[in-house]
């Protein structure tokens, strides 16, 4: 037999009740969302370019990613459909800055603990 299950049934109510009292699906639903956006590699740099720099342009993305302004576009409209960034227009320019701040904390959480990076 495995060691890694259990052996026997036992369920400990208190405990179960207390994780499904914590678990909402709109939650769970909306983490979900966020972390497929965030799956891809160009997404998250773009994530993590703007959470070092307030704003910025659609080229200084692109060029950060080392991607074309076209693919960087397509990135960004993603993430503002998702409500991950949002922009401004000042002439021909367009800058993108977070939205939701969440996502940095999120980001900060997981990846940096006392100065050490996990990935």
């Amino acid at each position: 037999m495995s060691s890694d299950i259990c052996e026997i049934t036992c369920i400990h109510e208190d405990k179960v009740n207390r994780a499904k009292e914590k678990l909402t699906d709109t939650d769970i639903s909306t983490l979900s969302s966020i972390l497929k956006i965030l799956g891809d590699e160009n997404r998250l740099k773009i994530i993590y370019a703007l959470s070092y720099e307030e704003e910025l342009c659609v080229c200084d993305i692109a060029n950060i990613i080392g991607a074309t302004v076209a693919t960087t576009s397509h990135h960004l409209l993603s993430l503002k459909k998702n409500g991950v960034v949002k922009n401004r227009k000042t002439g021909k320019l367009v800058y993108y800055s977070i939205k939701n701040n969440k996502i940095t904390q999120l980001l900060d959480v997981n990846l940096y603990r006392k100065d050490k990076v996990f990935i």
